[in-house]
C-alpha cells in the first residue's frame, strides 16, 4: 500500500537552487538502502532517529512516509513512548505534538 508523496514546496525550491546537494543526498539515501533491513523497518529507524535529534521537519516527513508506507498511527505512536526514556518528558511532548500534526493534516486530507 505504498503512496507516492509529494515532496513539500520548500524541498523542491532547495533542490532546484542546489542541485549538487540534491544528487550527494540521493548518494547518501542510496547507500543507507544497502543492506537487509526491510523498507519498513528503515522507515521506523529513521522516525526514531528524528525524533531523538528533536528536528521537526524530519518527524514530519518521516510520519508522513510512515503512513505511506501503510505504518499505522498506534506504531508510530509506540515511537513515542519508546523515545520518552531518553529524551525526557518536555522533548517527548514536543514529538508527539509533532505526529500529532501530521495526523491531523492526514485526517483533514481525507475528508477535503
Amino acid at each position: 500500500m505504498k503512496e507516492k508523496l509529494k515532496p513539500p514546496k520548500m524541498y523542491e525550491a532547495f533542490n532546484k537552487r542546489y542541485p549538487k546537494l540534491k544528487e550527494a543526498y540521493a548518494l547518501i539515501d542510496e547507500a543507507g538502502k544497502e543492506g537487509p533491513l526491510e523498507e519498513r523497518t528503515v522507515r521506523l529507524i529513521k522516525l526514531g532517529i528524528a525524533m531523538g535529534a528533536l528536528r521537526e521537519g524530519a518527524v514530519h516527513s518521516n510520519v508522513r512516509k510512515a503512513l505511506a508506507l501503510g505504518i499505522t498511527k498506534d506504531e508510530i505512536e509506540q515511537i513515542v513512548s519508546l523515545v520518552a526514556r531518553t529524551l525526557g518528558l518536555p522533548s517527548t511532548v514536543a514529538v508527539y505534538s509533532w505526529v500529532q500534526d501530521v495526523f491531523a493534516k492526514e485526517k483533514g486530507r481525507k475528508r477535503a
